[in-house]
């Protein structure tokens, strides 16, 4: 009796006591785990095929470990260009060793449920009156102007004199705009 089932992404025909190597999955060592996703079912001569996975059909295997699979060389070059490039990768994989083959009657596996974050809900909270900010601002000015003028951007001090309403300040200079304002 042999399976059709795909696993990790893949399909693999397997049988019972076969070992398979497989993506990596993401279960523990020596934990077992079950395949519902069985495609066809041969025992003998007789051949059912899903559509496009059988119903009540189950493989179950055992992993038996992680590893890394072998070293794949990537070479990239183009000639006379100088240009070379060499990249190494190592397959992240999972053996497996099938348990058992259930043609029909399998319980569906239980799906593991993605833990999603509970998203909290800020409730708009009522809008403060807007005095405190009209009274921000001038306080704001307030301690521009009791400050040095000369520590302040050429821009700062055409905007103080564009509020004071000076007439010519685009083209002053830095040491005019500052005897301007004082």
């Amino acid at each position: 009796m042999y399976a059709i089932v795909e696993i990790a992404g893949h399909q693999f025909k397997v049988e019972k006591d076969q070992k398979v190597f497989v993506n990596r999955l993401a279960t523990e060592e020596g934990k077992t785990v079950s395949f519902d996703n069985v495609l066809l079912l041969a025992d003998g001569d007789k051949v059912t095929v899903g559509a496009p996975a059988i119903t009540g059909a189950q493989v179950g295997a055992k992993v038996l470990k992680h590893l890394k699979g072998d070293k794949v060389i990537v070479f990239k070059k183009k000639r006379r260009k100088g240009y070379r490039v060499k990249n190494g990768h190592r397959q992240s994989l999972t053996e497996i060793l099938i348990e058992n083959i259930v043609a029909s009657g399998a319980k569906p596996a239980a799906k593991a449920e993605k833990a999603t974050p509970v998203k909290e809900v800020k409730k708009a909270e009522p809008k403060k009156a807007d005095a405190p900010k009209a009274e921000a601002k001038p306080a704001a000015k307030k301690e521009k102007a009791s400050q040095d003028l000369s520590s302040l951007t050429v821009a700062e001090l055409r905007e103080m004199a564009k509020a004071k309403e000076i007439t010519g300040y685009s083209s002053m200079k830095k040491a005019e705009l500052i005897a301007a304002l004082s």
